[in-house]
């Protein structure tokens, strides 16, 4: 089954490049292009692509409103950044906003594929680590701890989590891969990855990137 796609940058070139590596791919349907995020929102509500390949820095409307609004609709599309810089703070503010992940304008065209496919399952690019790195970088831009609601204020669903859910949300939002938090609590690998599959499915999150932004943002993990 094709992954219909959607290509959001202002720059002509750039869209052009990237088609022209999109559709040598046999599994890559783009449906439209977008010059703008208003675009971009607008293609989706008409063509519900799986993904949209968002560049952040546009006219009319930027990439982060049209994450956000798009993260916010009933499209089943996912959104997966475009960024110069890995520590870009719009970078940030697109995770936050719901976005699926982010990568580099230049990065290799095999990362760029395996990207797009890896959101297209319902999964994260950016490892945990990268988006913990972010959030430390921008910790300005949280909550103050000390004007901050106890965590299950913020998201009541934590207060669902059982003691091991809870674990594994802290592990994962320390940056683990399944097989570290499976060796950190001594169970099996399918074990954790159960865990981490339910305890996204009660936060009502999409991904493991989300969990880490919403340990941040609930306050259970703060920047070192």
């Amino acid at each position: 089954m094709s992954i219909r796609l959607v290509l959001a940058d202002d720059q002509a070139l750039l869209r052009k490049g990237f088609r022209m590596i999109l559709e040598a791919e046999s599994d890559i349907e783009i449906v439209g292009e977008a010059a703008d995020g208003q675009d971009a929102v607008r293609l989706v509500g008409l063509y519900a692509p799986d993904v949209v390949l968002m560049d952040v820095r546009m006219p009319a409307m930027d990439g982060i409103e049209a994450t956000r609004l798009i993260a916010a609709s009933d499209a089943p599309t996912r959104v997966l950044i475009l960024t110069t810089f890995d520590l870009d703070e719009y970078a940030f503010s697109a995770l936050r906003a719901g976005a699926s992940g982010f990568l580099l304008k230049d990065v290799p065209p095999v990362e760029l594929l395996a990207g797009i496919r890896t959101v297209a399952r319902g999964d994260a690019v950016v490892s945990p680590r990268i988006t913990k790195r972010l959030l430390e970088e921008y910790a300005h831009q949280l909550p103050d701890p000390s004007q901050r609601e106890a965590p299950e204020e913020i998201h009541p669903a934590l207060a669902d989590l059982t003691e091991r859910e809870r674990e594994v949300f802290l592990a994962v939002a320390d940056g683990l891969s399944n097989a570290e938090i499976a060796q950190r609590l001594f169970v099996s690998e399918a074990t954790v990855k159960s865990h981490v599959g339910r305890l996204l499915a009660k936060l009502g999150l999409c991904d493991r990137v989300q969990a880490v932004v919403l340990a941040f943002q609930s306050g259970m993990v703060r920047p070192s």
